[in-house]
């Protein structure tokens, strides 16, 4: 059960700048959930009222912005909406009030009516000192009669109790336990009641507690949560009391599941280690010890992040400045949850877990002030975007309101309020968030007048303020019991404007609405909806309500009381069949609380029959009969029926399931709709950095998998036949794949540690075979040892080093396929941090180049980078976060980074290919990619292989020849390096290169994009389409060739030679290289009209570099000068 407390009106004078709480008609009472404690409950010194029913509602509104209010004279009962209604035949109501004497003074109050064919109601007041935060006076009131007269309770005569808190038991609402202390606030007391609060009988507490919480289908069971972070199990409603366990966190306790968990005394729990970190443990009430406590999660979680909801765990990790979310299904083994690569979650909130699928809002990197929608698959791994930038409002305390509401009475119905360009506008959706449309406007205003409101320009906007939050009442209402019909406060525009808070209905599901009232009032449904009951929302003391009984189209004024009083609340009778409703409230602001009872009993004096319906059925807003997969009709009222609905009423009348189409299916994981492409309507493209033929990270030997078709059927959707999106899926056998992305890490994520800890090793593969893979484990000091199924079995890989030093630890993942390996360097003197290292993926021999150590977060000071090159145990030490070095030979070098602050290190590693040759492009992108660009290392490796891949295609060049490397920073840009080819046939010298004209004719015809989010095309072009390819570095080949060639041109073209040498400023020539650094060399190549002038094997087809050719008339030279300077040499030339 929850409960709900909300801000009453304080008792002074009312200013406009006062900000007011309302209390709505909220459906505490028939929420069969456990019970929580004070949530949302507001403490405040300024004398403001609170009713409480225990999750938190209020109002973040200001007074007096509607202009004067007329109290009882309600300018909406002059509209021919009222006066049609009072023309009617009356309506008979029964009104009564009580005044709760002596509690002038309180200002706080809880509210309990058990329902269920029960008249009992109990009310706490109480007094709360927000200075103190303390309750100091309570009294205790029982009616037996619906409300008409109530009993002041006196729990122990002759002394003074002050009651804090009440809880009812959801399984059985008879019981309730109320936790009180006495004057001397030494003594804590609960007072138990079996019989509705007929009679209590006290327990004394040993202990102080803070929290109750009901089991919530075995009615004796209770936990109790203390402020020491203590939690107390009681098995006989509270008499007596075990501790269970210490170091548990405030409100991350949860009972079992019915039909989830096997056992239900189990109690899932987020506690504090002896180290200070946090873990996710549960237990059996029976016996909660630290040795039969099980960790459920592997490592540690963060603090205030688990969940348990239906079938699904969730918890979250953060290393570094990444967070990770998790995710088990049924109990099954975590598995990290899958957003789009590059959502990058700042933020998540679960919406729903409903219908076997979780639904979420996530925050994403960019974002400020909204939220993205997400829908996973029925396991709440997978997740694909249903609708981007969903307003948010960031709260006191840290809590964010969304504004996403689910309707209540028809699955699949949600209401969304969307920020664009600082515009606000409300959407619906009928199929779970495959397709969302504004809200048309109605037709008509409250007078009859036609509106001028039309679509695209005019639609209908709601304020989606809901009721479980303590600073915002509800301002759109729906009930389970009454589908179709919703109401809410908005207003008619291009955009939400938040001071407008017209009242509108709709009793067809949001696809027809009318205007009701011009200013917001509180609202409650009676009867199935059967009757809607509306209080002005004002800050003037009044003492009419207004009703309906044909749903909202006419209505009915009634005075509920003979004196105005101020309205905080309304609340009705639980069930769906009720009649009965009590308005609370007070004369002045310094009177006591007055209770009245409005009963609408008589008026209805019999069971409506079948005669008495009507049918309608239910389409969206283009009249879309089939809505998740079925034709669904439902029975209302007549409006001429004067009868009740009854508790055996239902409102679904037939459900009739549709063949499928195509919106039955939404876009699967790693695939979304390119909004702005329109003539692609609905189709469904991958994202650049998604490969759907990739096996499943869980794909075996042995089994088959289906590659992806880009759409997948919306959960809960029942349509037959028909169109099946995901019916040519290809079908495949897992192949033995190798070991890939195998990761080793320590648990606590600790990289350096102090001689005789515990280590415990994790062993991590990405992707590849595990069930058939060795993994051969080398310690570093001696110790080594082979494992099988490591990264599935879970067994721990346990070790202590004994003596300080660096130890290098290996583990290689080995099967037929192929291998992997991962390193780690321990350091046994202090804890570790994080780094990323940034190295050019292509170096040439004995090239400088440039490794520098990005550090997280980047106001660390005082670290020391550790510089690992190639396989060598002594590293380089800097306190810069760079270091030059160079590569003396071709081949593959590894090169690793640790930075050490403190006792906190991490490390980063990367492999350098080193060439003698090689060619160097500069690319950009268009301008559009950079709003996109989250300037982190694997967004720009995925960008790389995205161009690289496309490329290959284009031109027909290996794709293992081409690497594309996406620099840091904006504007994006990037460099292609065009690798030598693998033929060792073609000599070097003579080589001609002719892949680079067909690359840079790709680029220059535009040939080479690709689609990002939303169907945003990115072109790919040269950075300077004037500018020739860059050379790579020669190697000493090509220095003897070039020797050789020398003597050759002294011997046969001295004269030339001898003409130049007075000249020439020195008879070294250079070659200006990319990185800016000059190399001597020289090439011989024959100069004819279809070859270009070749450097170092490569084809030299730079018109304005500093290099130039030296040759007689017939085209035949002798030699090659490169870069004395070229304009120099072109005058010694012309000369």
């Amino acid at each position: 059960m929850a409960r709900t407390m909300v801000l009453l009106r304080p008792k002074e004078t009312v200013s406009a700048h006062l900000y007011r709480a309302v209390f709505i008609a909220s459906a505490w009472m028939s929420l069969m959930g456990p019970v929580r404690c004070d949530s949302g409950v507001l403490h405040r010194s300024d004398g403001h009222r609170m009713l409480d029913s225990g999750v938190g509602v209020g109002r973040d509104r200001r007074e007096g912005m509607f202009g004067h209010d007329l109290g009882d004279n309600d300018g909406d009962v002059e509209s021919p909406r009222f006066r049609r209604a009072l023309s009617q035949e009356k309506v008979s109501l029964l009104s009564s009030s009580f005044v709760l004497k002596g509690d002038a003074t309180h200002n706080q109050a809880m509210v309990h009516w058990t329902g269920e064919n029960s008249s009992v109601i109990l009310i706490l007041t109480k007094y709360y000192h927000g200075d103190s935060s303390k309750v100091l006076e309570s009294s205790l009131w029982r009616s037996i009669d619906y409300g008409t007269t109530y009993t002041k309770l006196n729990l122990m005569p002759g002394t003074t109790i002050v009651v804090s808190n009440f809880y009812i038991c959801p399984s059985n609402k008879k019981k309730v336990i109320l936790v009180s202390s006495s004057i001397n606030e030494r003594d804590q007391l609960l007072f138990i009641s079996t019989d509705e609060g007929s009679s209590f009988q006290s327990q004394p507490l040993s202990f102080t507690a803070e929290t109750l919480l009901f089991h919530p289908k075995e009615e004796d069971k209770v936990l109790a949560y203390c402020k020491e972070g203590k939690l107390y199990v009681s098995m006989d409603l509270g008499r007596k009391w075990t501790l269970m366990q210490e170091r548990v966190t405030k409100d991350r306790i949860f009972w079992s599941v019915a039909d989830v968990d096997v056992d239900p005394d189990l109690v899932h729990m987020e506690m504090q280690d002896t180290s200070g970190g946090y873990l996710y443990v549960t237990c059996l009430i029976q016996n909660c010890s630290d040795k039969m406590v099980t960790a459920q999660f592997l490592g540690k979680i963060d603090h205030n992040s688990l969940s348990v909801q239906d079938d699904y765990i969730f918890v979250k990790v953060t290393t570094g400045n990444r967070t990770k979310h998790y995710v088990s299904y049924r109990r099954n083994e975590f598995v990290q949850m899958r957003f789009p690569k590059y959502a990058l979650p700042k933020d998540v909130h679960i919406v729903s877990t409903d219908e076997k699928q979780v639904f979420l809002a996530l925050q994403e990197w960019y974002q400020t002030d909204t939220y993205n929608l997400y829908q996973s698959d029925p396991q709440g791994v997978y997740y694909s975007m249903v609708l981007e930038n969903v307003r948010s409002t960031k709260q006191p305390e840290e809590s964010v309101l969304i504004d996403i509401l689910e309707v209540r009475g028809i699955k699949g119905v949600f209401l969304a309020n969307q920020k664009v360009d600082g515009k606000v506008r409300t959407l619906i959706t009928y199929n779970k968030g495959r397709d969302w449309e504004p809200l048309a406007p109605p037709t008509t205003d409250m007078t009859g007048k036609p509106v001028n409101c039309k679509s695209p320009d005019c639609h209908l906007h709601l304020h989606l303020r809901w009721a479980d939050n303590p600073y915002v009442s509800g301002t759109v209402h729906t009930k389970d019991s009454a589908p179709g019909l919703i109401m809410g406060a908005g207003n008619l525009g291009s955009q939400l404007v938040e001071y407008k808070e017209e009242m509108y209905i709709t009793s067809d599901c949001g696809k027809t609405w009318r205007q009701v009232f011009e200013e917001e009032h509180h609202i409650l449904f009676l009867d199935h909806g059967g009757v809607i009951v509306a209080i002005k929302d004002t800050s003037i003391p009044l003492k009419i309500l207004k009703f309906s009984i044909d749903e909202g189209h006419t209505w009915t004024i009634h005075n509920f009381t003979s004196t105005s009083v101020f309205v905080d609340g309304l609340l009705s009778e639980p069930g769906d069949e009720t009649l009965v409703m009590t308005v609370f409230g007070h004369i002045s602001y310094r009177s006591d609380w007055e209770l009245v009872k409005v009963d609408f009993r008589q008026s209805f004096p019999r069971q409506c029959t079948e005669g008495d319906y009507d049918s309608w059925k239910l389409t969206d807003l283009q009249g879309e009969k089939c809505i998740m997969g079925q034709e669904r009709s439902f029975r209302k009222r007549k409006d001429t029926a004067f009868c009740i609905k009854g508790k055996s009423y239902t409102s679904a009348l037939t459900a009739k399931p549709c063949q499928c189409s195509e919106k039955d299916f939404n876009c699967d994981y790693g695939f979304e709709r390119a909004q702005s492409l329109k003539t692609e309507g609905d189709r469904c493209f991958a994202d650049f950095w998604h490969d759907p033929d990739s096996p499943p990270d869980d794909c075996h030997l042995g089994h088959d998998f289906e590659s992806s078709t880009g759409y997948r059927k919306v959960v809960s959707n029942v349509c037959e036949g028909g169109v099946n999106k995901q019916q040519s899926a290809k079908q495949h056998t897992c192949p033995l794949l190798p070991p890939r992305g195998l990761q080793l890490g320590i648990k606590g994520q600790m990289l350096a540690v102090a001689p005789g800890d515990d280590i415990t090793f994790i062993v991590h593969q990405e992707q590849g075979d595990t069930s058939s893979t060795k993994y051969q484990v080398d310690l570093g000091d001696g110790m080594r040892a082979i494992y099988q199924n490591l990264t599935v079995t879970d067994k721990p890989i346990q070790h202590r080093y004994e003596q300080q030093g660096v130890y290098h630890v290996t583990v290689k993942a080995e099967n037929i396929a192929g291998h992997d390996q991962a390193t780690i360097y321990i350091q046994v003197t202090a804890p570790l941090q994080e780094v990323h290292l940034e190295v050019v993926p292509i170096a040439g021999i004995n090239q400088e180049v440039n490794l520098t150590a990005v550090v997280l977060p980047s106001e660390a000071n005082l670290t020391v980078f550790y510089w690992w090159i190639g396989d060598n145990l002594q590293p380089k030490m800097s306190l810069e976060n760079s270091l030059i070095t160079r590569f003396p030979e071709e081949g593959e070098v590894s090169v690793t980074v640790q930075a050490s602050n403190g006792r906190s290190m991490v490390q980063d590693a990367k492999n350098v290919h080193v060439y003698d040759r090689f060619q160097v492009i500069p690319l950009a992108f268009s301008s559009n990619l950079d709003k996109l660009n989250p300037n982190i290392p694997e967004w720009r490796e995925d960008v790389g292989q995205v161009v690289t891949k496309i490329l290959a295609k284009i031109t027909g060049i290996p794709q293992e020849s081409l690497v594309t490397m996406v620099k840091r920073g904006l504007p994006t840009t990037a460099d292609l390096y065009v690798l030598p080819p693998e033929s060792k046939g073609a000599k070097r010298s003579v080589f001609v290169d002719k892949r680079i004209p067909a690359i840079k004719q790709a680029f220059n015809e535009n040939n080479v994009s690709f689609i990002v989010r939303g169907g945003l095309q990115v072109l790919v072009t040269l950075a300077d389409p004037n500018a020739g390819s860059q050379g790579g570095v020669a190697g000493p080949g090509v220095w003897a060739l070039a020797v050789m060639f020398l003597i050759s041109l002294l011997a046969t073209g001295s004269f030339i030679l001898y003409k130049f040498k007075s000249k020439l400023p020195g008879r070294n020539v250079y070659a200006q290289m990319h990185n800016e650094k000059e190399q001597e060399m020289t090439s011989p190549v024959n100069h004819s009209e279809d070859t270009q002038h070749i450097i170092q094997g490569e084809e030299f087809i730079d018109d304005d570099l500093d290099s130039q050719t030296l040759g007689n008339a017939e085209g035949n030279h002798s030699g090659v000068v490169l870069s004395i300077n070229s304009r120099e040499l072109h005058s010694y030339l012309t000369s």
